[in-house]
């Protein structure tokens, strides 16, 4: 036996550091790793406070884009081309007096991917707010 004591009947109560030396250094690395993610700032939206005597806008009424499966665009029930439809989202942002409408789209299964990306590409470029997908 490499660990004898001679004459000792008691059992040999020493620690063994081994175990709690991995465990500090596995924290360790958790530690550094997710150090840089904390300190990163993350900037939060949040609502402003509005006194009550404030008079409130109502909600303007939404904007319901649909794609139908050929591709074709339609403002709440009119035709409308792609070029149309950010000149249009253009002068909704830049007319807008209180908070901007929704912009709801509503895109077949059998429409293609690309004219969805156009479509939320022209909301970014006009600066839309409120982007919603509905059925």
């Amino acid at each position: 036996m490499a660990f004898s004591a001679a004459g000792r009947s008691t059992p040999l109560a020493d620690i063994n550091v081994t175990p709690l030396v991995d465990v500090m250094l596995v924290l360790l690395i958790i530690f550094i790793v997710t150090a840089p993610i904390v300190a990163r700032p993350i900037t939060v939206d949040l609502p402003q406070h509005v006194p009550p005597d404030t008079k409130r806008l109502p909600p303007p009424e939404p904007i319901v884009l649909r794609i139908d499966a050929g591709n074709q665009l339609s403002w709440d029930g009119e035709p409308v081309t792609t070029t149309e439809l950010s000149s249009r989202l253009d002068d909704v942002v830049r007319l807008s007096q209180g908070p901007q409408p929704e912009f709801r789209i509503s895109a077949d299964p059998g429409s293609e991917y690309q004219v969805t990306a156009q479509v939320l590409a022209a909301a970014k470029n006009a600066r839309m707010e409120r982007i919603a997908f509905v059925r």
